[in-house]
Order: structure tokens, then sequence, then C-alpha cells
């Protein structure tokens, strides 16, 4: 054989399965359909979003806030052209990165796509077509815009988040379609450069997969950038005339209403990206909804193939990926790795920013199970007020009985960072009490963590 393991796909699940396949001593090889490695997260993903959101929040501070900081500057324009230069700029460090830690770790690196002949022959389509044998594989192809079947996504005027972080101009009412991550993340950077923004959501909530506060937490806060929100409201057209998107859709009470804009964002989430990979040649069994069945070890019906990623069922996550595949690189080699999936944060960059982990309330009540609540808002918090970020809270959810926590969700300034505490402090399994009972610098935002274990463990914040 070639290689004792084969990689297809370089996103962050992949490319860091084979950098620990490689530190275990074992010879690797990956392939990467695209002439740059890492993925959708790195290319067109997680990175970029994150430096036009920087650079989104920099403008919006600099026209509404700087004057109350005692900096006076003339009126801010946007320069559209050098944000999205910047951000290609933060990409490219990014991938030049990942093609640094593919050399030192001595992993071959394949451009082309990659499909299976027999489940250890890998036929690699690229500028030369080539051939490799591989005792192992791990499957790690990631995942890719979903659409409705009525929407044409022309990547002009009706667009995906690929297409967003490419606009050559603000659009002057962007119409989004789906109020989850994604479309929250991108429709704040177009709202804060000044574009009137419409969000339009089939379910009750914006960021519906998370705890209900923060959902209405983040509609209070966007709105005050000016965005609009259509809630139970379904979509069924969208036609693009030139210049011109017209978005239909049903209200809850079964009224048409037309939503005129430049320019629409669909945003219904992402599905798993399997096209051409030959899996039914190797034998591997994939499930209705086109996801590669996999075992509680991530392997699939074939014994030597493994799955990792947003390819599999799960949390669509760069970070879930990552640790998914340091597990099979150590399951490869006979060790027994562990993921608690409960303890995967999830994360929304808007500003406030979001972040939880655990269970939400509503989950706690679906499973009957007694809790806690304890709250604690920024507004509160000395260190919200001298940075003038008081929107938001923290909501720690703990076992009635035995005080541990169940749930941390953060809405508020460096959310995304601090909830990186709370992963930690729930792997260990502590108490709301343990957490308060430990000295927490001052003044910091997690304070309002502290505080809010306070609240759930006796009712006894300090500062409120």
């Amino acid at each position: 054989m070639d290689y004792q393991v084969t990689v297809i796909g370089s996103g962050p699940g992949g490319y860091v399965a084979a950098i620990r396949c490689a530190q275990l001593g074992l010879k690797t090889a990956i392939i990467e359909k695209y002439d740059s490695l890492g993925g959708t997260c790195l290319n067109v993903g997680c990175i970029p979003s994150k430096a036009l959101l920087d650079s989104s929040e920099h403008f919006h501070n600099a026209a509404h806030t700087f004057k109350e900081h005692g900096i006076d500057i003339p009126q801010p324009k946007v320069n559209l052209k050098q944000m999205i230069a910047r951000k290609t700029d933060v990409v490219k460090q990014n991938t030049d990165g990942i093609n640094f830690l593919m050399k030192k770790n001595k992993i071959d690196v394949f451009h082309g796509m990659g499909s299976f002949i027999d489940k250890n022959t890998i036929k690699i389509s690229g500028k030369e077509e080539k051939k490799i044998t591989t005792e192992k594989v791990i499957i790690a192809t990631g995942s890719k815009p979903a659409s409705l079947p009525f929407i044409k996504i022309d990547k002009k005027r009706v667009i995906t988040s690929t297409e967003a972080l490419e606009l050559t101009e603000v659009p002057k009412h962007m119409i989004v379609i789906g109020g989850g991550v994604i479309g929250m993340e991108l429709g704040s950077v177009y709202a804060r450069l000044g574009a009137k923004v419409s969000v339009v959501e089939f379910l009750d909530s914006i960021i519906p997969t998370m705890d209900s506060t923060m959902g209405k937490e983040l509609q209070k806060s966007l709105k005050g950038l000016g965005m609009d929100f259509y809630l139970s409201h379904k979509v069924t057209a969208v036609e693009a005339k030139g210049k011109e998107v017209t978005v239909t859709a049903e209200t809850p009470k079964g009224e048409k209403i037309d939503l005129k804009g430049d320019y629409c964002l669909v945003s219904i989430g992402r599905k798993a990206y399997t096209e051409g990979l030959g899996l039914e040649k190797a034998g591997v069994k994939v499930t209705d909804r086109g996801l590669v069945e996999v075992d509680d070890h991530l392997r699939t019906n074939v014994d030597n193939i493994w799955a990792i990623g947003d390819v599999i069922k799960g949390a669509m996550l760069a970070h879930k990926a990552e640790e998914e595949g340091v597990f099979v690189a150590e399951t490869i080699m006979g060790q027994k790795p562990h993921i608690n999936y409960n303890l995967i944060p999830g994360v929304v960059y808007t500003w406030p920013e979001v972040a939880a982990v655990g269970y939400t309330e509503e989950q706690l009540k679906d499973q009957k199970k007694e809790y806690k609540v304890g709250k604690f808002p920024f507004k509160a918090l000395g260190r919200a007020r001298a940075s003038g970020d008081t929107d938001g809270l923290v909501k720690v959810l703990a076992d009635k009985q035995t005080d541990e926590i169940l749930g941390i969700h953060i809405i508020g300034a460096r959310a995304a960072d601090m909830i990186a505490a709370g992963v930690t402090a729930m792997e260990f399994r502590a108490s709301a009490e343990d957490v308060s009972r430990m000295s927490h610098a001052h003044p910091t935002y997690m304070e309002a963590v502290k505080e809010a274990c306070l609240a759930a463990t006796d009712s006894r914040p300090i500062h409120m």
C-alpha cells in the first residue's frame, strides 16, 4: 500500500485528522478538491466571515460610538473593496499556515477530486489523474449550502454565504432567508455597513437551535441595528429580475407578502457533500439525507473507512470536526479517546456574540429535569459599562438537587471566548457554587458568569 491513512478533504476535520495521524507515526496523505487547503471554514466560511464581521464592527463604532469616547473624526466611508481585500489576505495567511503544517508533519498533499475505485484504492482527478492505495481512509468532505427546490441561486442577486463574502457593493436592501447562525452573522455585517436587512424565518425564533432566551436577546440587539424580522413566515417564491429580487412569503395568518430588495441571501443551512466520491464503489452506506452512516467510533459499515465532520450526523461545526479527526486518528492506533457531544460549544459571531454549551432550558423541560436558573445582565457589569457593551446576559442552568451545571448560555461582548470556561467547568462536572467560589479578576466580562452562578446556586448575586 502507498499509504497507511488517506484523508479525503482538508477542512478543519480533515487536516487535523491528517496531522494527528502523522504525529502517531502513520504514513499519511490528504486529498483536496480545490487549489487551497482549509476547506469551507478557512476559505469561504468561519475565517473570512469573522474578518468581515470585525471590519464591519470597526466601521460601525467609528460611525456611531467614537464621538462618545471623545474621538472626533470626519464621517467614515465604507471601502468595501479594501474590506474584501483584507479578508482575502486573512484567508491566505491561514491557508499558507496549513500548507506549512502539512510539510512540517511530512503529509503528502494531492490536489484533485478524490473518489473510490474500491475500499483501498482512490483515484485523484486533478490536472493529471493519479491512483493511490491506502490501508485506511478518513472521509472529511464537509458540506455545502442548502437551498429550497423552488429557489434558483444565480450567485449574482440570489446568493449563498460564499457569494456574500465577495460582494462588490453594499446592498440597499438584503433579504435574508433563514434566521440561523450564518444568516445572522452575514446579515449583521451588511446592516452595520448601512444596508437595510430583512430576515425571513420559518420558525418563531432566530437562532432556533439555541436557548430561546438567546434568540430573543439577539433579536432585540439586531433590531437596534435596524434589521427587520419576519418570524413564522414561510417563503413560497424567490424571483430575480434585473437588479431586483422579490421574495414572496406566507404570514402566520396565511396572508401573502412580497419583500423587494437588490440581494437575497439564502441561508437555510448546509448539506453533506458526498457527490463524486464513489461511495457505492467502496460499499459505504449513506442515510436518506445523504449523510455517511457511522457507528459510535465514527467507522462506516466498511471496516477500513471512517467519516468525520459535516458529512456525518451532528452539529456542523469546525471544532466538532477537529475533535472527531483526533478521535479517529487515535482510534486507528488502538487508543480509547472520548468525545462528549453535549459539551461541544456553539457560537454566533454577531456583536453581541452568542455562545452556549450544554442543555438549553427547552431541552431540560422536555427531559422533565428539575433545574434552577441563574441570570446576570451585562448592564450590571462594570467592565461592560466601561467598554459600552451593555447588551446581553449570562444564563446558567443547574441541577435542582446537586447544583451541577447543566448549561451555560451567554450573549454579550466576548461570549465566544468566555464559553471555554463554561466547557471546562462542565467537563469537570462543576456545580454552580464551585464556579461562584473561584476568584474572577475584576473588572472582566467573566464576572457575569460568576454572578449568574451565584444566582443559580442560591439566588444570591452580589451586584444585582
